[in-house]
């Protein structure tokens, strides 16, 4: 939270804390900020969570699953361009209060031979990304040739966490541990800012996790 221009830090005890970093991702935008376009995702970007309209939004899950769900606090849905070989790229924004929640979450992304599953349920689909604009996102996906009548769900080829951690934690872990590859790690200030969709440390945070960034160069 900035404070005339200064970052406030939220105790760790904040019960309101997750709602208040969904609150300002519910106001980022529909490309996650500091990613570009590029070879490797051509496709179009849309936000699936949070979402400050009352619509039942995107959930993952593995497949066969019907309660075993995971609702990140925020949800950015890569999808592919072509409807012959759809899938999607996830990049998921979780904010940790205790190192038991950031081990809980962790867990929940770990690597695993399952394939992992992003539903789009079929409201989300037929609502628009912005409430000044009446395109529905299922146009702005490109994956249909008419108005879907069910749930979407799509495979997800490439996972990307960021966590956001308490200033104590976030200092701990990144003094002591090992992120996975798929993991990024920011203080949960920079998620409360008020401006922190605008921040350069962040934006270069969130290009750097991306599925280009693996690659010296791209064809």
């Amino acid at each position: 939270m900035r404070v005339q221009g200064e970052l406030l830090h939220v105790p760790p005890s904040s019960p309101s804390l997750d709602r208040q970093v969904r609150t300002r991702l519910g106001q980022w935008p529909q490309r996650p900020p500091g990613s570009v376009p590029s070879a490797k995702q051509p496709g179009t970007w849309l936000r699936g969570r949070p979402d400050p309209s009352p619509v039942l939004q995107p959930f993952l899950k593995y497949p066969g699953g019907t309660h075993m769900r995971t609702l990140p606090d925020g949800l950015w849905l890569h999808f592919g361009p072509d409807p012959q070989e759809p899938y999607c790229d996830i990049l998921c924004v979780e904010a940790c209060s205790s190192m038991t929640n950031l081990l809980d979450k962790r867990s929940r992304f770990a690597p695993n031979t399952s394939s992992l599953l992003a539903v789009c349920p079929l409201a989300w689909l037929l609502a628009p990304s912005q409430p000044d604009d009446d395109v529905p996102r299922w146009r702005q996906i490109g994956l249909f040739r008419q108005e879907p009548v069910r749930n979407l769900s799509l495979p997800v080829r490439d996972i990307r966490v960021l966590y956001g951690l308490t200033p104590r934690h976030y200092r701990g872990f990144a003094a002591n541990a090992m992120p996975h590859p798929h993991e990024y790690f920011c203080p949960i200030d920079a998620l409360i800012d008020a401006k922190g969709e605008e921040n350069p440390a962040m934006r270069a945070l969130i290009e750097r996790a991306s599925a280009s960034s693996s690659f010296m160069s791209l064809p």
